[in-house]
């Protein structure tokens, strides 16, 4: 502390130092001088002996300050300094805080989000013991759970602490403004202990509660609280009234509570048992989560539930062959899809990052060479090599705190922008990107990008300028060795940026293509002027089926009526939505073992094909009069009729599903070209689809086919279901056009398409600047070299020659090793691709022809200005 406080004293009393310094000084040189001439030398002579004795004035004060103690008063001196020089050079200043404001805001807001989602633990309680628990198939590699196998593996098992299941529901919510439909969870009476969450207000579930005897209670989400309830406390024992069910309020969940798989539920329920389909063991709708016991690994785990799946398998041969367990980390099933993106995004971005600082370090050392007879003369008044350097460093640092403050509040802006940008129904299954923002690992992150820019702005200019040489430097204009210089180190730093823009343009290239292909996939069907709705009748008034048929004629007879509707449609599930969903099927006419054929099952009216303008391959549609009275009947696609049917006519053909007894028994009418049932890059995969008459269900989605705007006719069908029943929710209002561009596939895709082309454009613009600031810099440093050879004789076609051969030689350099990188890249993100392959030939000689067109440009305007130079005026400025 008292060091401290002496400097600052020191500080204070500064000029009093000074003037000190100066009068001991001026005394010990008049002392010298007087022994000098009692010597016998004259009065100049002794004056000029006293100064070489003493040595340099300057150098003397300067050693003096850091003697005692003034080395914050010379940090300070020399931020002034780099100041007044960022001053007297606003183009350079400007240029450079702008190039890494760039780079910085990118990468800091990119990695935000890689925290949010990848670094940060889950907020459960000891996450890494999370595991999913699932099934799996000939047909996918996670399946749902059958309740049934379900309770077997959590009384079988020896290695979960805890093990719960949940799926996802749906609710009728009745409200001053009618009808909503709300989504909501059943999950065991464990589930929030096997997470380690704990109600901010009332209770979690007990155990019991989820036997069918147990009265129904509800745990609400935080919102949800404050949305519907206010957010008061005395909810608690209050009843709300779900799909007209009662359920008492017996808890809140935590504010930051999430639980991606089900992120759009806001009422939580218990797993009660349903009469239905989790009666049965082939019925699967369920997903688990479990704690890993202490002690116990994750391979040992599944090793365990492989062994328990093949006992069920024996035990069940008809509804469980082939079986088997599935179990994968819970972070894993959280943010598995979005790692690669995310990682991919990163790169992309520290890419950026790199080729922005090298742009910087490249303008750094042009003005390096311009300051060497500076820093010669510095050298010559006295200047320490150490003070030398520190004003190096002090002007690096100048930079980078405008490089941290600049980047740090554009990628403030960046990461609320992009949060925005993400679709509702999408940001609520990846809630855990709402924690993005500068927190301690960001700001870490930002901290190691200044820290590392500080370093390398702080070498680059004293690579150039060997502080033993600096009274070469003084005697010398620069200029000679400048531009030898500047064409071997500045030339190698632009075949750097060049070579990393080309892989950020290989990768933006791919992935556009690849999005553009994704939207381009075959539908199978018409989306233009298609409206979709979902309608959801109480169950109260729609239990019946006859009920549930009766509704869904009246929503489509109505509908039909409205002006511009051409035709209306039912499904149980709209295209592009999920392969799932599916039945088993035992074919009549051949022999069978107990295997699964597994297809999709949805269920539609007899206008659905023709409103979505399918193509009918070979049969007919359903008819209108086929209802529950009439034999049963089914439409298959064309993957079912290869898979299933290979080379023979599958129209008459009869199978059995789901329970395989005699009233399931269908006969095959016709073959519908595949439409897209599942994701823009998923495969079709087999599926049949039934008569809405046959199996009606109050819960449905409308296909509406328009003659005008889509988006015009939504309040007309909406006014048009109620008018029919109040009661009766609508929800999800969108085009088809809408829904197919929105989908998961394409926002991933989209997203990382426009991101990496983003950064691919900026990198484009700092290489191609680079490449220009390079051959800009060497004309003028040839200006002379090229005077003379005009003055020769040399006509300007051979100047321009001579600018565009050196442009062209780093120009095919960084391109040739982009090329070598990108391939390298590029098979790294390969699982990102949608039918596009990463060594793409027409990317690769696009984007070449792209960048090399972009150097063209660049370098044409230096060597014009060459070819501009007066041979008479170049001669006279040596």
């Amino acid at each position: 502390m008292l060091p401290l406080l002496r400097k600052l004293w020191l500080l204070i009393r500064r000029e009093r130092f000074q003037r000190d310094l100066s009068e001991e000084i001026a005394f010990h040189r008049r002392e010298v001088e007087e022994r000098f001439q009692d010597e016998g030398m004259s009065a100049n002579a002794a004056g000029y002996a006293a100064i070489r004795q003493l040595g340099n004035e300057a150098r003397v004060k300067e050693r003096s300050y850091e003697v005692v103690g003034f080395q914050f008063e010379t940090a300070l001196q020399d931020f002034r300094y780099a100041l007044r020089q960022l001053r007297k050079n606003p183009a350079f200043a400007l240029v450079a805080i702008l190039v890494l404001t760039l780079g910085t805001s990118a990468s800091i807001a990119i990695f935000a989000f890689v925290d949010a989602a990848l670094i940060r633990p889950l907020p459960y309680s000891n996450p890494t013991r999370l595991v999913d628990v699932a099934e799996n198939h000939a047909l996918t590699s996670r399946s749902n759970l059958s309740r049934l196998d379900f309770l077997d593996w959590q009384r079988l098992n020896t290695v979960f602490s805890s093990m719960d299941a949940y799926t996802g529901s749906g609710y009728l919510l009745r409200n001053n403004s009618g009808t909503e439909v709300v989504y909501g969870a059943r999950v065991t009476s464990g589930f929030f202990n096997t997470l380690g969450v704990f109600p901010t207000l009332g209770r979690s579930f007990y155990p019991g509660e989820d036997s069918i005897k147990a009265q129904p209670v509800v745990m609400l989400g935080y919102r949800t609280w404050q949305k519907r309830f206010g957010g008061k406390s005395d909810v608690i024992g209050q009843t709300v009234s779900l799909s007209d069910v009662a359920y008492t309020i017996i808890g809140v969940l935590p504010r930051d509570f999430e639980f991606a798989p089900q992120g759009q539920a806001e009422f939580w329920t218990p797993l009660q048992p349903s009469p239905g389909c989790e009666a049965r063991r082939s019925c699967h709708n369920l997903y688990g989560v479990a704690r890993l016991r202490d002690g116990v690994s994750f391979q040992t785990a599944w090793a365990e539930l492989k062994v328990i799946a093949a006992d069920l398998e024996k035990q069940y041969p008809d509804s469980n062959r082939g079986q088997g367990a599935a179990l994968q980390p819970l972070s894993e099933l959280v943010v598995g899809e979005i790692r690669p993106i995310l990682l991919m995004l990163l790169t992309a971005a520290l890419v950026l990052l790199l080729i922005a600082s090298v742009n910087v370090a490249s303008l750094l050392l042009v003005r390096s060479e311009t300051r060497k007879r500076e820093m010669a003369v510095r050298g010559a008044l006295g200047a320490s090599r150490a003070r030398l350097i520190r004003q190096f460093v002090t002007e690096a640092l100048v930079l980078v705190i405008g490089q941290a403050l600049f980047g740090l509040a554009t990628a403030y802006v960046s990461m609320q922008l992009l949060t925005k940008l993400i679709p509702p129904d999408k940001a609520l299954r990846m809630p855990y990107l709402e924690g993005a923002g500068l927190n301690l690992h960001v700001l870490i992150f930002a901290a190691s990008i200044v820290l590392l820019n500080a370093i390398l702005f702080s070498i680059t200019p004293l690579i150039r300028l060997p502080l033993n040489e600096l009274r070469d430097g003084l005697s010398e204009a620069g200029r000679g060795s400048a531009g030898t210089v500047w064409r071997r180190l500045g030339s190698n730093l632009v075949i750097v940026e060049l070579t990393l823009a080309m892989m950020l343009l290989v990768g933006a290239g791919l992935l556009g293509k690849s999005l553009y292909r994704l939207l381009h996939v075959d539908l199978g069907f018409e989306p233009d002027h298609l409206a979709t709705l979902r309608v959801a009748g109480p169950d109260a008034e729609y239990r019946k089926p006859e009920q549930a048929a009766e509704l869904g004629r009246a929503v489509v007879n109505r509908i039909s009526a409205l002006p511009g509707v051409q035709s209306v449609a039912i499904t149980t599930i709209l295209p592009v939505t999920f392969n799932g969903n599916t039945v088993w099927l035992k074919f009549l006419d051949r022999p069978f073992n107990g295997e699964h054929n597994e297809v999709n099952q949805r269920i539609v009216s007899s206008g659905y094909f023709t409103t979505l303008q399918a193509q009918l391959l070979r049969g007919r549609y359903f008819s209108d009069a086929e209802d529950a009275g009439k034999p049963k009947i089914v439409l298959i696609n064309e993957a079912m009729a290869r898979k299933y049917f290979p080379g023979e006519d599958p129209i008459g053909k009869k199978f059995e599903y789901q329970s395989f007894d005699s009233g399931t028994a269908r006969e095959v009418i016709g073959v519908i070209r595949d439409v897209k049932d599942a994701q823009l890059d998923s495969e079709n995969w087999p599926t049949i689809y039934l008569p809405f008459d046959q199996d009606p269900d109050p819960h449905f989605s409308l296909v509406v086919r328009t003659l005008q705007s889509e988006e015009s006719i939504f309040p007309a069908l909406t006014a048009a279901v109620h008018e029919i029943n109040p009661a009766i929710a609508t929800r999800d209002e969108a085009t088809m056009n809408g829904r197919i561009n929105d989908s998961q596939s394409a926002y991933l895709h989209r997203s990382s398409a426009v991101l990496v082309g983003g950064f691919a454009g900026l990198a484009l613009l700092l290489g191609v600047v680079g490449l220009y600031g390079v051959i800009a810099y060497s004309v003028s440093q040839r200006t002379r070299e090229i005077g003379v050879r005009m003055a020769l004789g040399a006509e300007r076609a051979s100047v321009y020659r001579l600018i565009l051969n050196e442009a062209g030689k780093l120009t095919v350099m960084g391109i040739a090793a982009g090329v070598v990188f990108s391939l390298i890249a590029t098979s790294l993100i390969g699982k990102l691709l949608f039918a596009v392959r990463s060594w793409d030939v027409a990317t690769l000689l696009s984007v070449t022809a792209i960048l090399g067109g972009a150097a063209l440009v660049a370098s044409f305007l230096p060597a014009r200005r060459a070819a501009s130079v007066n041979p008479v005026e170049a001669l006279r400025t040596e």
